[in-house]
């Protein structure tokens, strides 16, 4: 079995710290961080590739969200047949990062394909989470397309900027500790 690199552990533990230190407050309030489980999976198909971390990953998300409601008193209204739609969910993302790692460089232009693989990740994450909610969770048995539109609206952008949020400094630190010396006429 391939050994872990030292950096590759590092990028590991400091994922699994992070989703569970923010896993318990999906979109986040005064007092806690939004959830940061998106930003996880996209980053460690990124910066990891092992599928046995996609794997461990899920299994952390439903371990934290087990003691979350059975030990810590958070609601368990998420928690309907719509809950195994997080699997693919999480896989999106994932393999936006998979992706990207593919085309990566060092230089600006990578940055905005970065970006731009990111939302669009993230935008078809809440699709499939959203719409599963709405379709398969029995909560809105008679809602009409209307209705759905409504509550799309209201938990898109706190979906997706919960996301951005741990995904602008990740990029941040990722120039800091990857940064190469550029020559002064070749501007990426």
């Amino acid at each position: 079995m391939k050994q872990l690199s030292q950096r590759n552990t590092l990028i590991i533990l400091s994922l699994m710290v992070l989703m569970a230190a923010t896993r318990m407050h999906h979109f986040g309030s005064s007092l806690h961080l939004p959830d940061a489980s998106l930003a996880v999976f996209l980053l460690a198909g990124f910066l990891v590739a092992s599928p046995l971390l996609f794997g461990a990953l899920l299994i952390e998300a439903a371990a934290l969200d087990y003691v979350a409601i059975t030990h810590l008193g958070v609601s368990d209204y998420c928690v309907t047949p719509a809950y195994g739609f997080l699997i693919p969910t999480y896989a999106v993302l994932w393999f936006a990062g998979r992706y990207y790692a593919r085309s990566h460089q060092n230089n600006l232009r990578s940055l905005g394909l970065f970006s731009v693989i990111s939302f669009a990740a993230a935008n078809v994450a809440f699709v499939v989470s959203n719409g599963a909610f709405y379709v398969f969770s029995g909560r809105y048995p008679d809602a009409s397309v209307a209705e759905y539109t409504a509550r799309m609206v209201q938990y898109y952008v706190p979906y997706v900027s919960g996301t951005v949020v741990y995904l602008v400094p990740a990029v941040m630190l990722y120039v800091l500790f990857t940064r190469r010396a550029v020559p002064a006429n070749h501007a990426g």
